[in-house]
This record gives C-alpha cells, sequence and structure tokens, in this order.
C-alpha cells in the first residue's frame, strides 16, 4: 500500500480499535496518562513502520507492544532524573512479561475492567461520565462539554480530578468480585444510560439526537451483557434498542420533532425492535429484574401498536405504577399521569401533574410544564396551555424542542 492508504489504514485501525489498545494499555501500565501517551506514541510509530514494513497481522496486538514498549523507554530515559522512575520501567517490563500473549478475551476483559473502573462509587456521578466518555468512548474533551453544557476547562478539571483520585484511592482497576458487584452494576449501567439518554435528546444545540453516543452507549451495554449477563443489563439493552429503533421517525426532513403519536412507524427499526423485545422477555423471565427491564417493556407495548391509536394504555398505566413502587419518583409520576391522560381523558392527567408541581417537584423540569401544557390545550384550557408553554420554554436548551413548543403556544395564543 503507497502511503496514503497507510494513512487511511491507521486511521480505520484508531476509530475501530483505539479504545481497545488504550483498556489494554491501562492494565499493564497501570495510569491513566501514562496508557494515553503510549497510545499516541504507538500510533505515531504506527504510521512510521506500517510505510515501511506493511500492515501487520494483528495491527491490535502490535499497537499494545509498541505502546508499552514506547512508554517503558520513555521512563528508562527519564529515569536519570528520577531513580523511581527506573525501578517503574523494570517492574512494569517484568509485570508485561508474566501478563503473556494477549487474545480477544483477555482484550474484552480489559475494556469491562476500564468501565468498573472510570464508574467506581467512590467518584462523583458527574466524574463517572466524564472519565466513562472521555477515557471508554473515546471522546474529546469539547465534545463532552458540550454534551454536558460545562466548559471545556471545567471538564478537563474534573476529569484530572477523578483520575488523582482513582491513583491516591488506589481503586482496583478490576471487575468488583461477586458480593461487590450488585452496587457497582447499578452506577455502571446509569452511566451507560446518562450515555444514551444525552444521544437520544440531546442537551442543547440544534440536533435532537446524537446517533454517536446512542451507539456507543448500545456497544458497552453489548459488552457488559457478554461477560456479565445480568436481567438489569439486558433490560437496558432492550430499553436503549427501543428507543433508538424510533430515531429516524423522531425528526422531520427539516430537523423538527415529530411526536410518537404522529411518527411515521414504517421507519422504526425493526431489527432492532426484535432484539429488543427479546431481551425484555428474557429479562422479566429472570429473578432480580429492575427498572430498566419494566421501562422497556412499556417501550415495547408502544412498539407493539400498529398505530397510536390501538396503544394498550391501560397496560402502560400498570407497568409504571408497577416502577413508582420499585423505584418512587416525581418523573416516574409524570409519566404515569400522561399515560393516565391517554386512557381516561386530559382532566385525569392533568389533576396529577398539577399535584407533582403543587408539591414543588419537577419545577425546574421543562417536560413537566410542556406536558402541563398538552393536557391543558387538549381540554380547551387555552390561557392556562399559554402558561405553561411559555415556561417550558424557558426551561428547555433543544432547538427542535423550543421550535415545537413556539407552534404549539402558536396554536393555543390564537
Amino acid at each position: 500500500m503507497n502511503a496514503e492508504q497507510i494513512r487511511r489504514t491507521v486511521d480505520e485501525v484508531y476509530r475501530t480499535e483505539s479504545r481497545r489498545v488504550f483498556a489494554t494499555l491501562i492494565r499493564l501500565l497501570g495510569d491513566f496518562d501514562l496508557a494515553e501517551d503510549a497510545l499516541q506514541d504507538a500510533f505515531a510509530a504506527a504510521l512510521l513502520q506500517w510505510t515501511r514494513d506493511g500492515v501487520p497481522a494483528n495491527p491490535r496486538a502490535w499497537l499494545v507492544s509498541a505502546g508499552r514498549f514506547k512508554a517503558i523507554d520513555a521512563m528508562r530515559k527519564r529515569a536519570r532524573f528520577d531513580a523511581s522512575l527506573g525501578k517503574l520501567a523494570e517492574q512494569l517490563d517484568r509485570d508485561a512479561a508474566v501478563a503473556g500473549e494477549m487474545d480477544d478475551e483477555s482484550v474484552e476483559d480489559d475494556r469491562l475492567r476500564l468501565i468498573f473502573t472510570c464508574c467506581n462509587p467512590a467518584l462523583s456521578q458527574e466524574a463517572r461520565l466524564a472519565l466513562t466518555l472521555r477515557e471508554v468512548c473515546g471522546l474529546t474533551t469539547e465534545e463532552i462539554a458540550r454534551a454536558l453544557l460545562i466548559t471545556p476547562t471545567t471538564l478537563a478539571q474534573r476529569i484530572v480530578r477523578a483520575k488523582s483520585k482513582i491513583r491516591t484511592a488506589g481503586i482496583p482497576y478490576k471487575v468488583p468480585a461477586i458480593e461487590d458487584l450488585p452496587d457497582r452494576l447499578e452506577t455502571v449501567l446509569q452511566v451507560i444510560y446518562l450515555v444514551f439518554t444525552e444521544g437520544y435528546s440531546a442537551s442543547s444545540g440544534d440536533s435532537l439526537t446524537r446517533a454517536d453516543l446512542c451507539a456507543e452507549a448500545i456497544r458497552l451495554a453489548r459488552l457488559l451483557i457478554e461477560l456479565l449477563p445480568e436481567p438489569e443489563a439486558m433490560g437496558l439493552l432492550a430499553l436503549m434498542l427501543l428507543h433508538d429503533s424510533r430515531r429516524r421517525a423522531r425528526t422531520s426532513e427539516s430537523g423538527d420533532l415529530v411526536l410518537l403519536e404522529h411518527q411515521d412507524r414504517t421507519l422504526w427499526n425493526q431489527e432492532q425492535m426484535a432484539e429488543g423485545k427479546r431481551l425484555v422477555e428474557s429479562a422479566l423471565s429472570s429473578p432480580g429484574f429492575g427498572p430498566y427491564a419494566l421501562q422497556a417493556a412499556i417501550v415495547a407495548v408502544h412498539a407493539d401498536a400498529a398505530s397510536a391509536s390501538e396503544t394498550d394504555w391501560s397496560q402502560i398505566v400498570g407497568l409504571y405504577g408497577l416502577l413508582l413502587r420499585i423505584t418512587p419518583s416525581p418523573i416516574v409520576e409524570l409519566n404515569r399521569a400522561v399515560a393516565v391522560a391517554m386512557r381516561d381523558g386530559p382532566e385525569a392527567g392533568l389533576a396529577l401533574i398539577d399535584h407533582i408541581l403543587d408539591r414543588g417537584d419537577l419545577d425546574d423540569y421543562y417536560l413537566a410544564h410542556s406536558a402541563r401544557a398538552d393536557l391543558c390545550r387538549r381540554a380547551g384550557l387555552n390561557r392556562e396551555a399559554k402558561e405553561a408553554y411559555e415556561k417550558a420554554l424557558t426551561l428547555t436548551k433543544q432547538e427542535p424542542e423550543r421550535r415545537f413548543l413556539e407552534e404549539r403556544l402558536k396554536v393555543v395564543s390564537g
């Protein structure tokens, strides 16, 4: 291959393999920053050596070996200024020799170790999410900052502090013991779902969705299930697949929001939907299922309906009631209220939403005011609908949602 073909190959390998290589380098080198430098050095070396010698049979193994060598060599060169680095280099060399050959199974284990390390409960939820997006998903600091609505500087500081805590607290780079798994698994599932929800309904910007984040969350959930086939992991994957199956139908060609009841169901991804339904059945038939499996079951009821008018709202209300008993939450209450309105009429749902808002819950949650506005509109209460739409508009930063609310506001303003 010529130099340009090699460059494209290296780019492709970086896109598909860099986070796997990075996860293994962390295991071998024991440090995030050292592994990151080694990763970049390995790909720089690949660009030079593959142009001269050709692409190796196993690019991933070559990159791990090159990165490890570069890191150890750099420490040895700096050992004249810091003797401890020379000892560390010798120790890493011995550890690497003991580690033996790398196979696909060990690489996947490395990726799972990295997920659990980034999602350790000792870190704050903000730090877990930032670290997972950066180190597991490989997103840039700027991309993560934009998704989380913070400045790149704040995001970078958050990641630095998280890495420092992992280092100083001696947080182990491993999958937890069986007895520690339930609490740790819940944290991992939360972070994966946060990645997905940011992709499925972006916090701000011109686009309603970010397909790259949705795909990354689904990939992480698949990896988790391969190694830890727990019911809630299956439930989460089912939930994400069923939601993501509707992504093409959620916006018009001009990028405007399309509500579920008006979506063209022929645009739904039937393959994803079928897989999601199978996973729901597996999760619900296993002991230990929880809120993710129940949420997936609710979305599956929507998927089973040939049209919006054929939706089994009684079943959805019942599932929300069960979910509310397992995980009491004002957002679950809100969703149940909307389902009640669809089953029993807007006035019934409106009374439930007003009760939630009267308690002071969800006052800063734009979807609560948007849902209230819609029920007021349907009940013919245009003045109340106008006030609620205006409140929702002050709270949303998503451009397609703003356009949708503005159109609805025009309708009730007459």
